[in-house]
Protein backbone atom coordinates (compact mmCIF):
# COMPACT_ATOMS: atom_id res chain seq x y z
CA UNK A 1 0.00 0.00 0.00
CA UNK A 2 1.36 3.65 -0.68
CA UNK A 3 2.10 5.81 1.99
CA UNK A 4 -1.04 8.23 0.55
CA UNK A 5 -3.80 5.91 0.43
CA UNK A 6 -2.34 4.26 4.16
CA UNK A 7 -2.62 7.68 5.81
CA UNK A 8 -6.00 7.92 3.85
CA UNK A 9 -7.08 4.98 5.38
CA UNK A 10 -5.84 5.42 9.01
CA UNK A 11 -7.66 9.22 8.54
CA UNK A 12 -10.87 7.74 7.83
CA UNK A 13 -10.77 4.99 10.61
CA UNK A 14 -9.83 7.64 13.29
CA UNK A 15 -12.10 10.48 11.90
CA UNK A 16 -15.22 7.40 11.83
CA UNK A 17 -15.58 6.66 15.83
CA UNK A 18 -15.79 10.44 16.08
CA UNK A 19 -18.40 11.43 13.61
CA UNK A 20 -20.32 8.60 15.36
CA UNK A 21 -19.79 10.12 18.57
CA UNK A 22 -20.82 13.33 16.97
CA UNK A 23 -24.38 11.78 15.45
CA UNK A 24 -25.21 10.01 18.66
CA UNK A 25 -24.45 12.88 21.19
CA UNK A 26 -27.70 14.40 21.86
CA UNK A 27 -28.62 18.04 23.61
CA UNK A 28 -30.04 17.48 27.33
CA UNK A 29 -32.87 19.93 28.69
CA UNK A 30 -32.86 19.83 32.47
CA UNK A 31 -35.91 21.99 34.06
CA UNK A 32 -35.99 23.87 37.11
CA UNK A 33 -39.07 24.82 38.83
CA UNK A 34 -38.45 27.54 41.88
CA UNK A 35 -40.83 29.35 44.21
CA UNK A 36 -39.00 32.73 44.11
CA UNK A 37 -35.62 34.04 42.97
CA UNK A 38 -33.98 34.69 46.58
CA UNK A 39 -31.89 31.33 45.68
CA UNK A 40 -31.61 31.23 42.17
CA UNK A 41 -28.39 32.63 41.17
CA UNK A 42 -26.57 29.95 43.94
CA UNK A 43 -28.92 27.30 42.80
CA UNK A 44 -27.77 27.97 39.09
CA UNK A 45 -23.96 28.97 39.86
CA UNK A 46 -23.77 25.27 41.69
CA UNK A 47 -26.12 23.01 39.68
CA UNK A 48 -24.38 23.91 36.46
CA UNK A 49 -20.84 23.72 37.84
CA UNK A 50 -21.99 20.51 38.95
CA UNK A 51 -23.44 19.44 35.92
CA UNK A 52 -20.44 20.99 33.77
CA UNK A 53 -17.76 18.41 35.90
CA UNK A 54 -19.63 16.12 34.21
CA UNK A 55 -19.65 16.79 30.68
CA UNK A 56 -22.76 18.55 30.95
CA UNK A 57 -22.60 21.83 29.29
CA UNK A 58 -24.99 24.69 28.90
CA UNK A 59 -24.81 25.83 25.09
CA UNK A 60 -23.19 22.95 23.97
CA UNK A 61 -24.81 19.72 25.00
CA UNK A 62 -27.02 21.43 28.00
CA UNK A 63 -30.40 23.41 27.80
CA UNK A 64 -31.88 24.74 30.83
CA UNK A 65 -34.85 25.82 31.81
CA UNK A 66 -35.62 27.85 34.91
CA UNK A 67 -38.74 28.70 35.89
CA UNK A 68 -39.32 30.71 38.69
CA UNK A 69 -43.11 31.78 40.50
CA UNK A 70 -41.59 34.74 42.00
CA UNK A 71 -43.04 33.89 45.10
CA UNK A 72 -46.97 33.56 43.73
CA UNK A 73 -47.14 29.35 44.82
CA UNK A 74 -50.42 29.86 42.44
CA UNK A 75 -48.85 29.99 39.31
CA UNK A 76 -46.63 27.00 39.93
CA UNK A 77 -48.78 24.39 38.33
CA UNK A 78 -48.81 26.60 35.12
CA UNK A 79 -44.80 26.95 35.04
CA UNK A 80 -44.34 23.02 35.55
CA UNK A 81 -47.15 22.51 33.02
CA UNK A 82 -44.57 24.62 30.99
CA UNK A 83 -41.76 22.15 31.33
CA UNK A 84 -43.39 19.54 30.17
CA UNK A 85 -44.14 21.04 27.13
CA UNK A 86 -41.23 21.34 26.65
CA UNK A 87 -40.31 17.55 27.32
CA UNK A 88 -37.63 18.08 29.36
CA UNK A 89 -35.19 15.13 30.23
CA UNK A 90 -35.60 16.22 34.47
CA UNK A 91 -37.39 18.79 36.64
CA UNK A 92 -35.37 20.16 39.08
CA UNK A 93 -37.94 21.02 42.19
CA UNK A 94 -36.65 23.70 44.59
CA UNK A 95 -39.23 23.53 47.89
CA UNK A 96 -42.17 21.54 48.59
CA UNK A 97 -44.47 24.11 46.67
CA UNK A 98 -42.58 23.12 43.37
CA UNK A 99 -42.49 19.30 43.86
CA UNK A 100 -45.96 18.99 44.74
CA UNK A 101 -46.79 21.34 41.19
CA UNK A 102 -44.20 18.97 39.34
CA UNK A 103 -45.82 16.23 40.81
CA UNK A 104 -48.96 17.19 39.61
CA UNK A 105 -47.68 18.09 36.67
CA UNK A 106 -45.95 14.80 35.17
CA UNK A 107 -45.91 10.86 36.26
CA UNK A 108 -43.22 10.05 33.61
CA UNK A 109 -40.36 12.92 33.45
CA UNK A 110 -38.44 11.97 36.19
CA UNK A 111 -38.19 14.97 39.38
CA UNK A 112 -35.78 15.77 41.74
CA UNK A 113 -36.98 17.34 44.86
CA UNK A 114 -35.86 19.72 47.19
CA UNK A 115 -38.39 19.38 49.98
CA UNK A 116 -39.16 19.75 53.50
CA UNK A 117 -41.14 16.85 54.38
CA UNK A 118 -41.83 14.50 51.51
CA UNK A 119 -42.42 11.10 53.76
CA UNK A 120 -45.36 13.55 55.28
CA UNK A 121 -46.90 15.36 52.50
CA UNK A 122 -47.25 12.55 50.50
CA UNK A 123 -44.29 12.87 47.66
CA UNK A 124 -42.64 9.74 48.09
CA UNK A 125 -44.33 6.65 49.91
CA UNK A 126 -40.91 5.41 51.14
CA UNK A 127 -37.78 7.39 51.29
CA UNK A 128 -35.76 4.21 50.62
CA UNK A 129 -37.65 2.86 47.19
CA UNK A 130 -39.78 6.16 46.35
CA UNK A 131 -41.15 3.97 43.57
CA UNK A 132 -42.20 6.59 41.03
CA UNK A 133 -40.42 9.13 38.92
CA UNK A 134 -39.49 11.39 42.15
CA UNK A 135 -36.37 11.36 43.95
CA UNK A 136 -33.78 13.67 45.63
CA UNK A 137 -33.44 15.25 49.07
CA UNK A 138 -35.50 15.53 52.71
CA UNK A 139 -34.20 18.91 53.77
CA UNK A 140 -35.52 18.38 57.32
CA UNK A 141 -36.87 22.31 57.03
CA UNK A 142 -39.95 21.29 59.75
CA UNK A 143 -37.36 19.94 62.56
CA UNK A 144 -34.74 22.92 61.26
CA UNK A 145 -37.36 25.55 61.75
CA UNK A 146 -37.89 23.72 65.34
CA UNK A 147 -34.11 24.26 65.74
CA UNK A 148 -34.48 28.08 64.87
CA UNK A 149 -36.76 28.30 67.99
CA UNK A 150 -34.01 27.20 70.54
CA UNK A 151 -31.36 29.70 68.89
CA UNK A 152 -33.57 32.35 69.61
CA UNK A 153 -34.08 30.97 73.10
CA UNK A 154 -29.75 30.91 73.14
CA UNK A 155 -29.94 34.45 71.87
CA UNK A 156 -32.83 36.14 73.70
CA UNK A 157 -33.10 34.18 76.89
CA UNK A 158 -35.41 36.74 77.86
CA UNK A 159 -38.16 35.87 75.48
CA UNK A 160 -41.16 34.30 76.82
CA UNK A 161 -43.51 35.04 73.10
CA UNK A 162 -41.91 34.08 69.76
CA UNK A 163 -44.36 34.73 66.52
CA UNK A 164 -44.23 31.94 63.81
CA UNK A 165 -44.94 33.16 60.47
CA UNK A 166 -45.98 30.77 57.64
CA UNK A 167 -47.35 30.56 54.16
CA UNK A 168 -50.97 29.20 54.11
CA UNK A 169 -50.89 28.10 50.54
CA UNK A 170 -47.63 25.76 51.46
CA UNK A 171 -48.96 22.56 52.34
CA UNK A 172 -45.61 22.19 54.46
CA UNK A 173 -46.95 24.81 56.61
CA UNK A 174 -48.61 22.69 58.73
CA UNK A 175 -45.30 20.21 59.98
CA UNK A 176 -43.63 23.70 60.11
CA UNK A 177 -46.34 25.02 62.78
CA UNK A 178 -46.34 21.57 64.38
CA UNK A 179 -42.43 21.45 64.68
CA UNK A 180 -41.72 25.21 65.96
CA UNK A 181 -45.22 24.89 68.55
CA UNK A 182 -43.04 21.35 69.99
CA UNK A 183 -39.55 23.14 70.16
CA UNK A 184 -41.22 25.96 72.43
CA UNK A 185 -43.31 23.57 74.28
CA UNK A 186 -39.85 21.81 75.08
CA UNK A 187 -37.74 25.00 76.08
CA UNK A 188 -40.81 27.05 77.72
CA UNK A 189 -41.23 29.51 75.17
CA UNK A 190 -44.60 30.17 74.20
CA UNK A 191 -45.36 30.53 69.89
CA UNK A 192 -47.57 33.43 69.33
CA UNK A 193 -49.13 34.68 67.63
CA UNK A 194 -48.55 31.72 64.97
CA UNK A 195 -49.97 33.85 61.31
CA UNK A 196 -50.43 31.88 58.34
CA UNK A 197 -50.88 34.49 55.11
CA UNK A 198 -51.48 34.19 51.67
CA UNK A 199 -50.60 36.98 49.74
CA UNK A 200 -46.99 39.08 49.93
CA UNK A 201 -49.58 42.62 50.74
CA UNK A 202 -50.63 40.28 53.98
CA UNK A 203 -47.15 40.65 55.67
CA UNK A 204 -47.62 44.33 56.68
CA UNK A 205 -50.84 43.28 58.75
CA UNK A 206 -48.66 40.42 60.27
CA UNK A 207 -45.84 42.28 61.45
CA UNK A 208 -48.21 44.81 63.21
CA UNK A 209 -49.94 41.91 65.02
CA UNK A 210 -46.92 40.54 65.66
CA UNK A 211 -45.80 43.90 67.63
CA UNK A 212 -49.30 44.00 69.32
CA UNK A 213 -49.43 40.85 70.50
CA UNK A 214 -45.70 41.55 71.71
CA UNK A 215 -43.45 39.05 70.21
CA UNK A 216 -39.93 38.68 71.06
CA UNK A 217 -38.95 37.41 67.68
CA UNK A 218 -40.38 35.28 65.00
CA UNK A 219 -39.60 31.99 63.45
CA UNK A 220 -39.83 32.74 59.40
CA UNK A 221 -40.97 29.57 56.81
CA UNK A 222 -38.77 29.24 53.75
CA UNK A 223 -41.32 29.33 51.08
CA UNK A 224 -42.48 33.02 52.15
CA UNK A 225 -40.91 36.31 50.05
CA UNK A 226 -37.73 36.12 52.52
CA UNK A 227 -36.57 39.65 51.11
CA UNK A 228 -39.92 41.01 52.05
CA UNK A 229 -40.64 39.46 54.95
CA UNK A 230 -36.39 40.83 55.57
CA UNK A 231 -36.84 44.13 55.10
CA UNK A 232 -40.56 44.38 57.70
CA UNK A 233 -38.71 42.51 60.39
CA UNK A 234 -35.92 45.09 60.07
CA UNK A 235 -38.65 47.75 60.24
CA UNK A 236 -40.69 46.68 62.98
CA UNK A 237 -37.46 45.86 65.04
CA UNK A 238 -38.40 42.65 65.51
CA UNK A 239 -35.35 39.78 65.37
CA UNK A 240 -36.48 37.29 62.34
CA UNK A 241 -34.55 33.59 62.26
CA UNK A 242 -35.37 30.91 59.09
CA UNK A 243 -33.84 28.34 57.63
CA UNK A 244 -32.46 28.74 54.45
CA UNK A 245 -28.93 30.46 54.04
CA UNK A 246 -30.66 33.21 52.05
CA UNK A 247 -32.67 34.55 54.57
CA UNK A 248 -29.55 36.77 56.84
CA UNK A 249 -28.29 37.27 52.59
CA UNK A 250 -30.98 39.10 52.26
CA UNK A 251 -30.96 41.21 55.37
CA UNK A 252 -32.67 38.35 57.80
CA UNK A 253 -30.94 38.24 61.28
CA UNK A 254 -29.97 35.04 60.71
CA UNK A 255 -30.58 31.37 59.91
CA UNK A 256 -29.57 27.73 60.73
CA UNK A 257 -30.63 25.12 57.94
CA UNK A 258 -28.55 22.77 55.29
CA UNK A 259 -25.25 24.29 53.68
CA UNK A 260 -27.21 25.78 50.40
CA UNK A 261 -24.77 25.54 47.98
CA UNK A 262 -23.59 22.07 48.86
CA UNK A 263 -27.65 21.19 48.57
CA UNK A 264 -27.54 22.58 45.21
CA UNK A 265 -24.32 19.99 44.26
CA UNK A 266 -25.51 17.57 45.51
CA UNK A 267 -29.27 17.67 43.56
CA UNK A 268 -26.74 17.52 40.63
CA UNK A 269 -25.74 14.56 41.92
CA UNK A 270 -29.18 13.35 40.58
CA UNK A 271 -29.56 14.48 37.94
CA UNK A 272 -26.30 13.59 36.29
CA UNK A 273 -27.30 9.66 37.31
CA UNK A 274 -30.52 10.08 35.50
CA UNK A 275 -29.13 11.76 32.46
CA UNK A 276 -27.34 8.65 32.50
CA UNK A 277 -30.10 6.50 32.95
CA UNK A 278 -30.69 5.99 36.50
CA UNK A 279 -34.67 4.86 37.34
CA UNK A 280 -35.45 7.72 40.15
CA UNK A 281 -38.19 4.95 41.64
CA UNK A 282 -34.85 3.15 42.46
CA UNK A 283 -32.92 6.20 43.91
CA UNK A 284 -33.28 6.15 47.88
CA UNK A 285 -33.88 10.07 48.87
CA UNK A 286 -31.09 11.51 51.01
CA UNK A 287 -31.25 13.55 54.39
CA UNK A 288 -28.91 16.19 55.12
CA UNK A 289 -25.79 15.85 56.81
CA UNK A 290 -24.63 18.93 56.64
CA UNK A 291 -26.00 22.27 58.49
CA UNK A 292 -24.77 25.97 59.25
CA UNK A 293 -25.58 28.58 60.83
CA UNK A 294 -25.20 31.76 59.23
CA UNK A 295 -25.40 35.56 60.92
CA UNK A 296 -26.07 39.19 59.62
CA UNK A 297 -23.83 41.30 62.17
CA UNK A 298 -25.08 44.27 60.77
CA UNK A 299 -28.79 43.66 60.93
CA UNK A 300 -28.03 42.56 64.88
CA UNK A 301 -26.53 46.13 65.10
CA UNK A 302 -29.47 47.38 63.53
CA UNK A 303 -31.96 45.90 65.77
CA UNK A 304 -29.91 46.31 68.77
CA UNK A 305 -29.55 42.56 69.74
CA UNK A 306 -25.82 41.49 71.00
CA UNK A 307 -24.78 37.93 69.71
CA UNK A 308 -23.42 36.08 72.75
CA UNK A 309 -20.17 34.51 72.40
CA UNK A 310 -21.37 31.07 72.26
CA UNK A 311 -23.34 31.50 68.86
CA UNK A 312 -20.17 33.66 67.32
CA UNK A 313 -18.24 30.47 68.34
CA UNK A 314 -20.99 27.96 66.48
CA UNK A 315 -21.60 30.67 63.42
CA UNK A 316 -20.17 29.05 60.21
CA UNK A 317 -20.31 32.48 58.54
CA UNK A 318 -20.99 36.22 60.16
CA UNK A 319 -22.06 38.73 57.47
CA UNK A 320 -20.85 42.24 58.49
Amino acid sequence: MRRREFITVVGIMVAWPLAVRAQTTRTYRVGALLVGNADADTFRKELGEELRKAGYVEGQNLVFEMRSAEGKIDQLPKLAAELVDLKVDVIIAVYTPCALAAKQATREIPIVMLAGDPLGIGLVPSLNRPGGNITGLSLMSAELSGKCVEIIHDLLPSAQRVAALGYANDPFSKPFLEQVKLAGKNIGVEIAPAIMVGKTDELDDAFSLMIKERASAVIVMASLSLRNVAELALHHHLPAVSVPRSFPELGGLLSYGLDGPDTFRRSGDFVIKILRGANPAEMPVEQPTKFELVINLKTAKALGVTIPPSLFVRADEVIE
